[in-house]
């Protein structure tokens, strides 16, 4: 069954058994027909011949393994969990057209999602889109972005925001969307969001970047330059060592840090880091 979304302004349409796709992802289904779609991916569980495949880069993150290569002119990402190989998702090399064939239903929603995930962030790229590691908040019409590697107390601080900063909600807590829009930049919840699930199909101009950093203290700091630069490239999901991607999601950094301020909230994980970061973000 073919089914259309619409996730950050930008449609895609994937071809999948019943079963297969998150009910989740229906919050973003879409029965509009207008714009074109940034991919179309066909999921099954037919097996996708490696022959010619050369690796490039293999990716490991709390169990999590992505390979990424490619054979003849065609891109692979191989993936798998825990150790156990879960799919591969074989697709062109514009990344406008894939096929995702399912190992097993062992981890399935994993390589589901993933593949989905890798395909929007590539085929996005230069469309002044980024789609980012990050927990987001809301508050008074704005949203703001805490950026930080994995378990080092981004979703802390927007559980902190959320209890002592009234009017605050989740907007996602893992990858939200990026897009410039003119002369704004606005953010997009996705139908991803981590371990703690929060999917919202809804949209915001983008008050802060905020980089959370582990201290004895609570400090908030605004960046500049290549700092402001550094701090939205460690959290930005692509293909960076692919020239025309990477030059892609360098303009649209280079965007986003002109127009949206940055900060290094450096913090404890306590009530009054939520309100010293408050206090000179929302300024």
């Amino acid at each position: 069954m073919i089914t259309r979304y619409k996730v950050g302004n930008h449609y895609f349409s994937i071809d999948a058994p019943d079963g297969i796709i998150r009910d989740d992802y229906s919050i973003f289904s879409t029965v509009e027909t207008g714009g074109e779609d940034v991919f179309f991916l066909k999921v099954d569980y037919e097996p996708v011949g490696m022959e010619g495949y050369v690796e490039e880069v293999m990716q490991e993150e709390e169990g999590q393994v992505i390979r990424s290569g490619h054979k003849g002119e065609r891109c692979v990402f191989g993936f798998g969990f825990d150790g156990v190989y879960t799919g591969t998702l074989d697709c062109s090399n514009d990344y406008r057209e894939a096929h995702l064939g399912l190992v097993a239903d062992d981890f399935r929603t994993y390589t589901v999602d993933n593949s989905i995930m890798v395909l929007y962030a590539l085929a996005t790229a230069h469309k002044s889109t980024l789609l980012m590691h990050a927990s987001t908040v809301v508050n008074n019409g704005k949203a703001y972005l805490f950026l930080a590697p994995s378990g080092t107390g981004k979703s802390t601080h927007s559980q902190l925001w959320i209890r002592n900063i009234e009017g605050t909600k989740l907007l996602n807590d893992d990858n939200p969307v990026l897009v410039v829009e003119g002369e704004n930049v606005i953010v997009y919840g996705s139908p991803w969001s981590g371990k703690l699930p929060c999917y919202k199909n809804e949209s915001y101009p983008v008050g802060a970047l905020v980089n959370i950093k582990r201290a004895k203290y609570n400090r908030a700091t605004r960046l500049s330059g290549i700092e402001a630069y550094g701090t939205l490239l460690t959290s930005a999901s692509g293909k960076r060592w692919e020239r025309t991607l990477a030059d892609a999601l360098h303009g649209t950094m280079n965007q986003i840090v002109r127009d949206v301020p940055v900060y290094r909230m450096e913090c404890l994980p306590d009530d009054e880091a939520a309100k010293v970061c408050f206090g000179e973000v929302s300024r």
